[in-house]
């Protein structure tokens, strides 16, 4: 749903990337720098429930996170191994997100129907991951669905930095709208490679005449 965006935010990111080059860092210790950010203010702030003040500072390392592509670009530093440790802290970035809003709603915040949400949420994101990188292994592509990694970020930061302002209802909607995205995702991805991998020369077809 936002992958229209990504050329623009590349662009947007390309200068600060070259800056960033110029003086020595590399992708990978951006790539290191979002997800240790994202994992520690995650389990930092979540568990006490700072969800505002946690949702601000997740998304600050979320967006520097985001900058290892650009200063890959103006590098020359794209590798096969850049890019699996990208998608590898990516999972764990996601989980830990998610974790920290479980160990909120198992603590103090105290809603066991909101923690087994969050659960599901947590499954079924990894779900809709692996599914496309097992299509992929298989050597079909599968980047079909209604909640990308992007959409899931927006819409569960969006909803906890909100809800950390007491705002009703929005906490709750925003983990039931997740859920639901994530796993009508994972079915699409489903449905999606099983038709790659049982009608691979219906879909060649399809792909010449565009």
């Amino acid at each position: 749903m936002l992958r229209f965006l990504r050329p623009y935010l590349a662009r947007m990111l390309l200068p600060v990337g070259r800056g960033l080059a110029r003086v020595g860092v590399t992708p990978t210790a951006v790539t290191l720098t979002g997800a240790v950010g994202v994992t520690v203010s995650s389990l930092a702030f979540y568990p006490q429930g700072k969800l505002y003040i946690g949702s601000v500072v997740v998304t600050a390392f979320v967006l520097c996170d985001m900058l290892d592509g650009a200063v890959a670009r103006v590098s020359n530093g794209t590798s096969k191994w850049g890019a699996f440790l990208d998608s590898t802290l990516d999972r764990v970035s996601d989980a830990a997100i998610l974790a920290g809003l479980l160990l909120w709603f198992t603590g103090e915040g105290a809603d066991p129907m909101l923690a087994g949400l969050t659960l599901f949420c947590m499954v079924s994101g990894f779900g809709v991951s692996y599914v496309k990188a097992r299509a992929e292994g298989l050597g079909v592509n599968c980047d079909v669905g209604v909640a990308g990694r992007s959409e899931r970020l927006v819409l569960v930061l969006v909803a906890a930095g909100i809800g950390g302002l007491d705002v009703p209802y929005v906490l709750p909607v925003g983990l039931w709208l997740l859920a639901v995205l994530s796993g009508v995702t994972v079915v699409q991805r489903l449905l999606e490679t099983y038709n790659r991998l049982t009608h691979p020369n219906q879909h060649a077809g399809n792909a010449g005449t565009h």
